[in-house]
């Protein structure tokens, strides 16, 4: 990215373009890398990565790299608007986790993608690319589908309407198809993804609704693509009933 810091920029904005430079696989930076995947010049990631240090939001290692600080962890896990969801989901993650084995998932909407709050995992399990605070283009996994399923039906228009990456051969891009798997999805109340994110796992994922019935998370699993995924899904509709009843809405997960 050219540097682009010229005067007009808030301060603010800039420090904002620091801290996202922040990507999963790239927890350790060096004032360079941070200049250059942030468009800014080396002077001005500097100056401004010292106030982030000094206010505890970057940390510096030994080595003299950065990385987060616990200062913002603590910021975000406090302010977060997912907090009671995933309190209420971690006992029933746990147990579906026990059933299921492999990977559980949280997932919610955020703009046009899903971004995962929580996941428990097990040695040795499948690939999975999600993670935590992780992204996905909502076409893509089992999660972003049932979030796009159930999203207004202007954003589904619009991401139906925009480019869309195809991470496999078996990544659903084209449009009229993606329609018809919505549908699907809204008619069956879950869905199976076999090879869309990697060749070697399949995703499964229902919604979880709120008090007002509307859906409010995804809850999915990741499991090898050896055809039995879809076995899970009784288990992984009990698990959201739990998560919907946990955060006083009732019943309201679909039994379809």
């Amino acid at each position: 990215m050219a540097p682009n810091d010229g005067p007009g920029e808030p301060v603010l904005a800039r420090a904002v373009r620091i801290l996202s430079v922040f990507e999963p696989g790239r927890a350790e930076l060096g004032v360079t890398e941070i200049a250059r995947g942030a468009g800014l010049h080396v002077a001005t990631a500097s100056r401004l990565v010292a106030q982030l240090v000094e206010l505890g939001l970057l940390t510096r290692t030994a080595g003299g790299r950065l990385r987060i600080g616990m200062r913002l962890w603590e910021l975000g896990q406090r302010a977060s608007p997912t907090l009671t969801l995933r309190e209420a989901a971690l006992p029933f993650l746990g147990d579906l986790h026990a059933v299921v084995g492999q990977h559980v998932q949280l997932g919610v909407l955020d703009g046009d993608e899903v971004i995962f709050v929580e996941r428990l995992s097990a040695p040795r399990a499948v690939v999975n690319l999600t993670r935590i605070a992780g992204r996905l283009p909502l076409h893509v996994s089992s999660s972003g589908l049932v979030l796009l399923a159930h999203a207004p039906a202007g954003q589904q228009e619009r991401v139906l309407a925009a480019p869309r990456e195809r991470l496999t051969a078996a990544t659903v891009t084209d449009p009229a198809r993606l329609r018809l798997l919505l549908a699907r999805i809204r008619r069956e109340g879950h869905v199976v993804t076999e090879g869309y994110v990697h060749p070697d796992a399949t995703g499964v994922a229902v919604p979880v609704r709120g008090r007002d019935g509307t859906v409010v998370a995804a809850l999915s699993t990741v499991q090898p693509a050896d055809g039995r995924a879809a076995a899970l899904v009784p288990a992984l509709r009990a698990a959201a009933h739990g998560i919907a009843r946990a955060c006083g809405a009732g019943t309201g997960v679909r039994d379809s």
